[in-house]
């Protein structure tokens, strides 16, 4: 069996903080991937708090179950064996449609790729996830300019994504995660493509968000920018330790 296990390390700045209730609980979360010839064991025996108003750091190196850990954070995915809440509420049993509305309600996600759609418009990319939500036009215009006068880019509405540097799609990215207000941010290598100085101007823009009490959780390859965080769980051979 080919086995990854989490190990995580904390680095706590948050000691002299008054205490934060939790927003996400993850309780012996345990992830197999099946296949008809092998058996993957991506988590074992978790146990991690993602307390409202933290900045938590995931560092590991690829394989390790980091992005995995993530996805079970996000609601992106299901456990084999455990359990997650969310708010205190466990998820285990709730649907497919709930766990959406739950994610596209409280979660904002940004990814290394940016994944924003080529053939439309920064404001357009923007919008997209308001029209899930059913959103008017006219409000949906309204908060994605909104976000993207957040992140410096209120003359990039009317260019493609082409037209941008990568740090600019980045940013994109980040107003498409932001539009929909959420109190949790989850960020997959935001700055994995980007050189050492738009990295920087990234994580400013994610340390803004921190300060005004935004939830964020963080996978990233960067010990630096790890260490700007408030707690960092770090994924590697072995289980979880505290």
């Amino acid at each position: 069996m080919n086995t990854e296990l989490l190990t995580a390390s904390r680095t706590d700045r948050s000691q002299n903080t008054p205490n934060r209730s939790a927003m996400i609980r993850l309780h012996n979360v345990e992830k197999v991937y099946r296949t008809d010839r092998i058996e993957t064991l991506a988590l074992s025996n978790i146990q991690l708090e993602v307390k409202r108003g933290e900045f938590l750091s995931i560092m590991g190196p690829s394989g390790s179950g980091k992005s995995t850990l993530l996805n079970m954070i996000g609601l992106l995915d299901r456990p084999s064996s455990g359990e997650i809440e969310v708010d205190g509420v466990s998820v285990a049993k709730k649907s497919d449609g709930h766990l959406a509305r739950i994610r596209g309600e409280t979660i904002g996600f940004i990814f290394q790729s940016f994944h924003l759609i080529r053939d439309l418009k920064v404001l357009d990319n923007v919008e997209i996830p308001l029209i899930y939500q059913s959103v008017s036009g006219a409000e949906r215009r309204r908060r994605a300019e909104e976000a993207l006068d957040r992140v410096g880019l209120s003359a990039r509405i009317s260019h493609f994504p082409d037209q941008l540097s990568g740090g600019q799609q980045q940013r994109v990215a980040i107003a498409r995660a932001i539009v929909s207000r959420p109190k949790l941010l989850l960020a997959d290598e935001p700055t994995g493509n980007l050189d050492s100085q738009m990295g920087g101007e990234i994580m400013e823009v994610l340390e803004e968000f921190h300060r005004e009490g935004t939830t964020l959780v963080m996978v990233t390859h960067d010990e630096a920018l790890a260490e700007r965080t408030e707690r960092i769980v770090r994924v590697f051979d072995g289980r979880q330790v505290h």
